[in-house]
């Protein structure tokens, strides 16, 4: 019998944690969950690295909980979240 140990997370202790594809690229990190009574409707990313010129030069998005593959030291997204470069609505600076 094999056992899983699950730890649930506060939200304060994943904020500022790394964001990774499913393929291993890097994403950027987590700013802040988008919360809905009381659930994660959505995670804010500061976008880094190449990724930024893939999505229009955007400095933020918002990616849905339920691309959100693993949570733990770091943050795993399925790579088919990525908005596309056309869809990308930019985040204004002065909330990031």
């Amino acid at each position: 019998m094999i056992f899983f140990s699950m730890r649930i997370k506060k939200i304060t202790e994943v904020i500022g944690n790394k964001v990774y594809t499913d393929s291993g690229d890097f994403f950027g990190e987590v700013e802040e969950a988008n919360l809905s009574e009381n659930k994660v409707e959505g995670w804010r990313i500061r976008v880094g690295g190449s990724i930024t010129s893939l999505i229009g030069g955007a400095k933020g998005v918002i990616i849905p909980h339920q691309f959100v593959r693993a949570i733990s030291d770091i943050f795993i997204i399925n790579k088919s979240a990525l908005p596309s470069s056309d869809s990308v609505e930019e985040i204004p600076e002065d909330l990031i």
